[in-house]
């Protein structure tokens, strides 16, 4: 088995020098030259080693380079490496807002909203009751509400548009699954360009916000049902699969995914997932798929 650890930086903070790689080879104890994905930002060695030494390669290289500002990841080579099937959650991932904070600020309670919002996604309560709460508080609310914030506040996570160009372009099928709201899914797949998507629809009395959401709950467990069904339907192994996620209703789609990735995440779901990126955008996805920027799909 040979395995490949890659080194990701932001591409606007380009970080991986020369040096960085000088020691990362060292470090890995590999014979291998680097692969230059994208000069400053992304590189990787190939390292002749079981799948089972990937744990301790990657602690070696985050005890290495701790307080620096680029990921690294340790995974396997070979011909499951870049994916036929790409799932993603919505809020703090593929855009930067949690959207239900954002319809809670319409009506003055947001602090209120986005506390709530943090215990759910740290997993420090259960997810399910916690959206009823918070839908049952945004009552009233005009429906329309949500396109004009998706108009004036939602802002895509850089990189996600490439991230999916690039893969669909490759064959992959792509699905935005959410313990959002279809309100916000549908146009905001549209931009980014997912296959697909999967959210939690809230009930409307007049065009308005009944408060209460359909059941049942798009959560944790719907999200992992969502990867077993699509890798079922399009014949695919679990290494075929990856997903990105950052909050406890991500982390059973995660750890069922051939590559699952917490992207800026909670401590939980950083801890117990198999990747983390902390510093680069969603391209870094990429790079652990051995593209580099060339292969890139604008």
């Amino acid at each position: 088995m040979t395995l490949v650890a890659t080194l990701i930086a932001n591409p606007v903070r380009p970080a991986i020098t020369g040096a960085i790689l000088s020691d990362a080879r060292e470090t890995l104890a590999t014979e291998h030259p680097p692969r230059l994905l994208y000069h400053g930002v992304a590189a990787e060695f190939l390292v002749d080693a079981p799948i089972e030494r990937a744990q301790e390669l990657t602690s070696r290289l985050d005890e290495r380079f701790a307080g620096e500002p680029f990921d690294v990841a340790v995974l396997p080579a070979g011909p499951h490496r870049r994916k036929r099937l790409f799932l993603a959650d919505m809020d703090s991932t593929m855009i930067e807002q949690e959207c239900i904070d954002e319809l809670a600020d319409v009506l003055g309670i947001k602090a209120e909203v986005a506390a709530i919002t943090e215990r759910a996604m740290r997993g420090e309560i259960a997810f399910e009751p916690a959206l009823r709460e918070r839908v049952a508080l945004l009552k009233g609310l005009p429906a329309t509400v949500a396109d004009d914030l998706i108009a004036t506040r939602i802002a895509l996570t850089p990189g996600g548009r490439t991230l999916l160009a690039t893969m669909k372009a490759h064959g992959a099928h792509t699905c935005l699954v959410s313990g959002g709201f279809t309100l916000f899914t549908g146009p905001i797949a549209g931009m980014i360009g997912f296959d697909e998507t999967r959210a939690n629809r809230l009930d409307l009395a007049d065009g308005k916000l009944a408060g209460t959401v359909a059941e049942p709950i798009v959560g944790a467990e719907a999200k992992r049902a969502t990867l077993l069904e699509l890798q079922e339907k399009l014949g695919l192994a679990p290494e075929d699969t990856m997903a990105v996620g950052d909050g406890a209703n991500d982390l059973a789609m995660l750890g069922e995914a051939g590559i699952g990735v917490a992207f800026r995440a909670k401590p939980a779901v950083a801890a117990a997932a198999r990747v983390r990126i902390e510093h680069g955008d969603l391209t870094a996805l990429l790079y652990l798929q051995g593209y580099s920027a060339a292969e890139f799909v604008a």
